[in-house]
């Protein structure tokens, strides 16, 4: 996946759809958006939306405000890109793991800084932190799985208030990790906090992306659910959604 070098800066205001009254933002170059709210001293909170988040937002009324308080949501799914193609909305899939490294790339390159990456089962953020502390070594990464006790998360979370990262990597799963970067946004109000789900898992050794081929044909779900067979009811909710999407159209 490559990014559009156009650069938008923080006067224009993306351009929101809605897939199923959940909202997303339409733009052209999601990166250098970003890099202008970094530049400018403004944090952000972006949500990768996919069909399986929009069905569950639609039934969760918290998950709903979470996304919708975001500041850019940004059509992770192919099934987002297929309902907004309905609409007559012609917009590029991106996938928030490609987002996600593609800001650690340009920092390294242009504003080095620091990093955490929270979430995961032990060991694996800090497998994702090696690999990318070996991939850029002008960043600080900082990293902490995700299973702390109460006691143990009321000491990160003062921890992280002290040290201020510029980026936040939350990859806790849908919806936990969209709820608990709404919740505690306000402790780091400059950093840039993105919700990146199995991203870890990838980063960190553990599962494999799906070839190229499947990620240029949409089917990168399919290949996620050859790796991860256990996974078919949680993909029945796409058939779903596509019906879903047919009716919205149908009715304007």
């Amino acid at each position: 996946m490559s990014f559009s070098s156009q650069s938008h800066s923080l006067s224009t205001r993306p351009e929101k759809a809605r897939v199923l009254g959940i909202p997303v933002h339409l733009l052209s170059d999601y990166l250098s958006w970003l890099e202008d709210r970094q530049q400018q001293g403004k944090g952000a909170h972006v949500v990768t939306l996919n069909a399986e988040m929009v069905m569950l937002a639609r039934k969760n009324k918290e998950l709903a405000s979470a996304i919708a308080q975001a500041d850019l949501i940004i059509p992770d799914g192919a099934g987002v890109v297929l309902s907004l193609n309905l609409q007559g909305k012609k917009q590029q899939r991106f996938p928030g793991i490609e987002l996600a490294g593609a800001l650690l790339e340009r920092m390294a390159k242009n504003n080095p800084g620091d990093i955490l990456f929270y979430g995961g089962v032990p060991g694996r953020a800090e497998a994702s932190a090696r690999f990318w502390q070996q991939h850029c070594p002008e960043l600080t990464i900082h990293s902490q799985h995700g299973y702390l006790s109460e006691s143990e998360q009321a000491t990160f979370t003062q921890a992280l208030s002290q040290q201020q990262p510029q980026v936040i990597l939350v990859g806790l799963g849908v919806p936990r990790q969209e709820l608990w970067i709404a919740q505690h946004r306000h402790l780091c109000p400059q950093a840039i906090w993105i919700g990146v789900g199995g991203a870890f898992d990838i980063w960190g050794g553990a599962k494999r992306r799906a070839p190229a081929w499947f990620q240029n044909n949409n089917l990168e779900w399919l290949y996620r659910l050859y790796q991860e067979p256990s996974r078919w009811r949680r993909m029945l909710v796409l058939p779903l959604f596509v019906w879903a999407s047919l009716i919205h159209r149908d009715r304007g």
